[in-house]
């Protein structure tokens, strides 16, 4: 069994969560996104990250808005939307459960 391979899956289990969760407390630029990934030792790439936002977008759980640049094109800043929210509390409330499943499971180890 190859152990980067699991820890790859773990991580990319959890990264919608994570992205829905950054996006909770802010509106946010896709940039933004990746350096609060890179800080929590998430790495994440733009060709990753742009898919999952148009999905989740197109889900109904963000939303964005165009801002002009002074040093570019325009940017999309991200927020969520009233679907997004509940869908991020019933994300938060399964995750709670799956750690304390977790932490149950190995405290005998």
């Amino acid at each position: 069994m190859n152990l980067e391979n699991t820890k790859v899956q773990m991580r990319k289990g959890i990264l919608e969560f994570c992205i829905l969760s950054i996006i909770d407390k802010d509106e946010v630029y896709p940039s933004d996104i990746i350096q609060r990934l890179k800080e929590a030792r998430l790495i994440i790439v733009e060709g990753t990250l742009y898919p999952l936002l148009t999905r989740l977008k197109n889900a109904g759980l963000l939303s964005y808005r165009w801002e002009e640049s002074k040093s570019g094109p325009p940017r999309k800043y991200y927020k969520l939307t009233p679907l997004g929210e509940q869908f991020l509390n019933e994300l938060s409330k399964t995750w709670e459960e799956l750690v304390n499943a977790v932490n149950s499971t190995t405290k005998n180890n």
